[in-house]
């Protein structure tokens, strides 16, 4: 792996994390709001938010301006880590 692409995956990681702990204490925060606080622009905040769905770590509940976002554990219980 080349160094340029470590360094992605730990800003990725990073960056998840921020938006993790951000949407843990404000469950109702908005894509413009996380990319304000982060520093990222708002399809930044589109693509790690898309990510982190994907991956089953978060989830939105309710309709797309009014809802909001719930973390999940991690790993699931059905993804045991080893």
């Amino acid at each position: 792996m080349k160094w340029a692409e470590v360094n992605q995956r730990a800003t990725q990681e990073t960056t998840q994390e921020k938006i993790l702990a951000l949407l843990k204490a404000h469950p109702a925060i908005t894509r413009r709001e996380l990319a304000a606080k982060i520093g990222i622009t708002d399809d930044g905040i589109k693509y790690h938010l898309n990510k982190l769905k994907l991956s089953g770590r978060i989830k939105h509940i309710g309709p797309t301006k009014a809802g909001q976002w719930e973390t999940l554990k991690w790993p699931p219980a059905d993804r045991q880590l080893v």
